[in-house]
């Protein structure tokens, strides 16, 4: 069989936030928190991952069998990168959690920073890597068989393939996303932080919609996941 090479899709995110303590609030801010300083960005994001690190680690652990939980939280620091947080695997298998300094420098609070951590740790707990990487296998396959019968040449069968496995690797990622924020909001909480609070980066940044075979789901229904998942809790 063609070998496929896949690509892992990885979630992208902006905004970030300061601690003022857990409440019980469930509506957004009415106006967007001002922007704070590198320095307190900075020291905002120290805290959070100290704060935060061991409650992802517990939910791990309690919510999965034979999978390595420790958790790698790093800084992106490469040159013109942009706002964004990104949870994968390295060569060992462990589970890292990166975020850029864009992102970073952008944090209004620690809800903000906590809730986008918890974000990223909940799709490690969910399997989301494996699963969507077994999606787009599936996809090639079945692209690359298609393109097989109707007589299509071997340039012709790969990209069957590499659209077929774009298409797979696509087919839960909205799911993925309300599934993660769900358990996101959990980790947040359980931390000690407002995940509602952190949800507020939703509110600035464009919004997907609902187009097809979209990447992520509307904000709007972000939200409504966050705010529901509180009150359950």
């Amino acid at each position: 069989m063609r070998k496929i090479v896949m690509a892992v899709v990885v979630l992208t995110l902006s905004g970030c936030v300061t601690m003022t303590g857990p409440t019980p609030q469930t509506n957004l801010p009415t106006a967007a928190p001002p922007l704070v300083t590198q320095n307190r960005a900075a020291r905002n994001f120290l805290a959070m991952v100290q704060r935060m690190e061991p409650i992802a680690e517990h939910e791990c652990r309690s919510r999965t069998r034979a999978i390595n939980c420790d958790f790698k939280i790093v800084v992106d620091d490469r040159s013109g990168q942009p706002s964004n947080a990104y949870q994968t695997l390295d060569k060992n298998g462990r589970p890292v959690i990166a975020f850029t300094s864009a992102l970073i420098a952008e944090a209004r609070n620690q809800d903000e920073l906590a809730f986008i951590l918890g974000h990223e740790a909940a799709h490690h707990i969910r399997g989301h890597i494996p699963k969507t990487q077994q999606s787009a296998l599936a996809g090639a396959v079945v692209g690359g068989l298609l393109a097989a019968v109707l007589g299509a040449g071997d340039a012709g069968i790969q990209q069957a393939q590499r659209m077929g496995g774009a298409v797979g690797a696509r087919s839960y990622s909205k799911e993925f996303e309300l599934e993660a924020d769900e358990l996101g909001t959990i980790i947040t909480a359980r931390s000690g932080y407002n995940p509602v609070r952190g949800a507020v980066f939703f509110t600035r940044i464009p919004d997907p919609g609902d187009r097809f075979l979209g990447s992520h789901p509307p904000n709007a229904q972000r939200i409504e996941t966050v705010r529901r998942t509180m009150a359950n809790m």
